[in-house]
């Protein structure tokens, strides 16, 4: 991974201009694993620190992606093709940006093409770019909706969100087998009732109230 994050590639109008070193990320690490009560210069954690910073790059890999640039890439030999296109169950895997532990659990994608449509996987790249960054569920969805919104330019979009968040199932108040469900309605998923109706259908109807929000 570059050093550098670009400003078009964070939602919220912050950059940092240089990313720490490797070495810096893994003394933080070990300073970690001994403020936690171990050594890192045991055995059994000695190539932990490099370990952990691997995985970060994995797990964060999307802060150097462009999802606009990636929608960009779209087809306009539809055959005069105007009904819903859905994308169901694709895994998610982020992290939550306030514990900064999983958040596993499922998206799905509804749009209604107006003249272009995009390659499927595409889009299940476009929910992990945003994925793999500290998150917020509520902000996930939005940022999946609104990107698809803005480059493509769909008659409308459905974005729904199932996820169980680790920060409250193995920590805090300990509940297992809570999955938080959130959801973005655009253009005539929200203004529609019978379209927003057909998309919840196609997906299995998620354990919610969806309103539109």
């Amino acid at each position: 991974m570059s050093n550098r994050i670009e400003l078009a590639n964070l939602d919220d109008g912050q950059a940092l201009s240089e990313r720490p070193s490797r070495e810096e990320a893994e003394r933080a690490v070990e300073t970690l694993i001994r403020w936690a009560g171990d050594d890192p210069l045991r055995e059994g954690l000695r190539d932990t620190p490099n370990r952990v910073v691997r995985a970060y790059e994995e797990f964060f890999a999307g802060y150097a992606a462009d999802p606009v640039d990636l929608l960009e890439r779209t087809f306009a030999e539809t055959e005069g093709y105007d009904e819903m296109v859905t994308l169901r169950d694709v895994r998610l895997e982020s992290h939550c940006e306030h514990h900064v532990v999983p958040i596993i659990g499922k998206v799905h994608i509804g749009y209604i093409p107006d003249r272009r449509v995009v390659g499927i996987s595409k889009l299940a790249r476009v929910v992990d770019i945003y994925a793999k960054r500290l998150q917020i569920q509520e902000k996930l969805t939005a940022q999946i909706a609104n990107s698809i919104q803005e480059v493509l330019k769909p008659k409308g979009v459905g974005v729904v969100v199932e996820a169980a968040h680790q920060c409250m199932t193995t920590r805090g108040v300990h509940k297992a087998n809570v999955t938080m469900v959130t959801s973005r309605m655009l253009g005539q998923f929200r203004d529609d009732t019978g379209t927003r109706r057909e998309f919840l259908s196609l997906i299995g109807n998620p354990r919610s109230t969806m309103n539109g929000n």
